[in-house]
């Protein structure tokens, strides 16, 4: 259909009339007027915006009580039983202090509305009578001819009729994407359409697991896992390994596992990197087949192939894999299918739906056998049923909803199941702040949205202290983040290749441990740790047998140099324990 030389699919208006709204349907143009409401207030305080159909009060209304049921009407007080006018076209009459009112609808006009004429008394405009023809119109400096159009941008154009500017624009209907899609504006069309975006699969807190074509469920499994994988070329694979942590109902993960074809990457706690084995500290390139950085706040560990895979890794248990179309309807896991049907995600291993059973779909995707599991069998079956003992922490969630937290994007992303999963996490939770791992998949999901938040962090008092990274001013030279070893005693060494790249070896424990002798006896400078210097105080060097003889050699010179003051002849210290006298009958 054509509407004033716009080319009309759905629905149009009239730039002349704002009211008129015409629809195509079946090659037939069919247009209707909307009607607009009777205004309490009176015509000095209607105001009318350009583009808008209706006029509207400019004051705020207010509530007067009286004794008697009254209507309040513009400038005038009506009671009931009795009619009157409420405007030019309208027949009111009142009622319980109601305006009730019959509105007569006025015929579609082809003149402009600033042409339009209304005489006195009269309920309709109407278009003056044209003085002469005219066969050109006049528009933005230039000259068009009778039944010319032209466009002036995607959604609007106009005709030329009997010298009047006649114009139509397109009304774009409210789109609402699909969980893998975004709304954009595409150049050259009016409205935006919604575009197929790489899928994501995020994993968070007490495992909650939201798959790539949106299904929200929540698992406690302790074993290792297959989170999602290329079930058709099998070109990747990522394994998650999940820890109890001591808790009976609860778990979390702990290592992530991703497989490409002749490369194998683990990212463990505190965002510790391996690749083939070997410990690599970010940024890394392999070959132009993988690329490991840390995120612009240094919060996540971001793995990139040339597949187009990407995994995102907190240190904690925060976990985000995206996956580009070309992938669709080819994956196989704990992430789901990725067909944009999310009702079919939870397929066993064995092409079953499990629906209504979680924990079947789950464990049909272990992988490893029950050695990688940390919970025993029976213990593993009872966290099916988890108990909570506790609320007194619930309204530590509570910011998900609030306005000043997270407001902006509440609109856009329900809170709902992120605000289910935060409760959960905190019946069972070994410190207060297991709140934070639902808001900051949500604030996560949020900023891949497009929205711009507050300080969340701040407002909800999540810090990330607990997160393993030195303090700023250890990092305040503008080196490499590095993680922190409370079980090392030595460091580790970082070591430059040639490409970029540094590779950090594992810091070796000390198992024989060398005698240190006093630097006055040997004359020789120890570069040794500081906390090594008190060796008697180094509980692995107090039990050790070459202390002990180192101990034994100390006291027998000393016995031997009393010997000699005081002549008086001892019998030496042997290695053995002494044994105690027989017992006198």
């Amino acid at each position: 259909c054509r509407l004033n030389g716009q080319k009309v699919l759905g629905e149009a208006t009239l730039s002349e009339d704002p009211c008129v709204k015409c629809t195509c349907s079946g090659h037939k143009l069919t247009c209707t007027k909307r009607s607009c409401p009777v205004l309490q207030c009176p015509l000095s305080k209607q105001i009318r915006t350009p583009g808008e159909c209706c006029p509207r009060c400019n004051d705020r209304r207010e509530e007067i009580h009286r004794g008697s049921p009254m209507c309040i009407l513009g400038k005038a007080v009506h009671f009931p039983g009795k009619p009157y006018h409420g405007d030019q076209c309208s027949n009111c009459t009142c009622q319980n202090g109601t305006s009730v009112c019959e509105k007569s609808t006025c015929p579609i006009l082809e003149c402009a509305l600033e042409d339009q004429q209304r005489e006195p008394g009269e309920c309709c405009p109407s278009c003056p009578m044209p003085a002469e023809f005219r066969s050109t119109c006049a528009a933005a400096g230039k000259v068009y001819q009778n039944n010319e159009t032209w466009s002036l941008n995607a959604c609007t154009s106009c005709e030329c009729r009997a010298g009047e500017v006649r114009c139509a624009n397109i009304q774009c209907p409210k789109k609402k994407c699909g969980p893998n899609e975004t709304l954009l504006s595409v150049s050259g069309e009016c409205c935006p359409r919604c575009v197929e975006s790489p899928a994501v699969c995020t994993v968070f807190g007490d495992p909650h697991y939201k798959t790539f074509d949106g299904n929200f469920y929540s698992f406690q499994g302790s074993c290792k896992y297959q989170l999602t994988a290329d079930c058709v070329g099998h070109t990747f694979s990522i394994r998650v390994t999940n820890d109890a942590r001591l808790t009976k109902y609860s778990s979390w993960t702990k290592t992530v596992t991703l497989k490409l074809e002749g490369v194998k990457v683990n990212l463990g706690h505190r965002m510790r990197v391996k690749v083939n084995g070997t410990r690599v500290e970010p940024p890394y390139r392999l070959n132009q087949t993988l690329d490991i950085h840390r995120s612009a706040d240094g919060t996540e560990v971001i793995v990139e192939t040339a597949l187009g895979v990407k995994l995102s890794w907190d240190g904690l248990n925060f976990i985000q894999v995206q996956v580009p179309t070309a992938y669709k309807g080819k994956l196989c896991g704990l992430c789901g299918n990725y067909n944009s049907i999310f009702r079919d995600d939870l397929f066993t291993r064995a092409g079953l739906n499990m629906t209504h059973n979680v924990w079947r779909f789950a464990r049909s995707w272990a992988v490893g056998g029950p050695k990688a599991c940390t919970r025993q069998r029976k213990k593993e079956l009872a966290a099916r049923h988890p108990q909570c003992k506790t609320k007194k922490l619930y309204p530590l969630c509570k910011p998900l909803r609030t306005a000043e937290v997270f407001g902006r994007c509440n609109s856009l992303l329900n809170p709902d199941n992120y605000f289910a999963s935060c409760k959960f996490d905190m019946c069972e939770c070994p410190h207060r702040q297991c709140y934070c791992d639902s808001m900051a998949a949500y604030a996560h999901e949020c900023v891949r949205q497009g929205v711009q938040l507050p300080d969340w962090r701040t407002l909800t008092g999540c810090s990330r202290n607990a997160s393993g990274l030195l303090p700023p001013a250890a990092r305040a030279g503008g080196g490499p983040l590095l993680l922190l070893e409370p079980n090392a005693i030595d460091a580790g060494i970082l070591q430059q290749l040639p490409g970029g790249n540094s590779i950090r070896r594992h810091p070796k424990r000390l198992r024989r441990p060398k005698l240190i002798e006093q630097r006055e006896q040997q004359g020789l400078e120890l570069d040794l740790p500081l906390h090594l210097t008190h060796d008697r105080k180094h509980h692995k060097l107090l039990h050790h047998p070459l202390y002990r003889k180192q101990q034994l050699q100390q006291q027998q010179q000393q016995q031997q140099q009393k010997q000699q003051q005081n002549n008086i002849p001892l019998q030496p210290i042997s290695g053995n324990r002494r044994t105690p006298p027989p017992l006198q009958r």
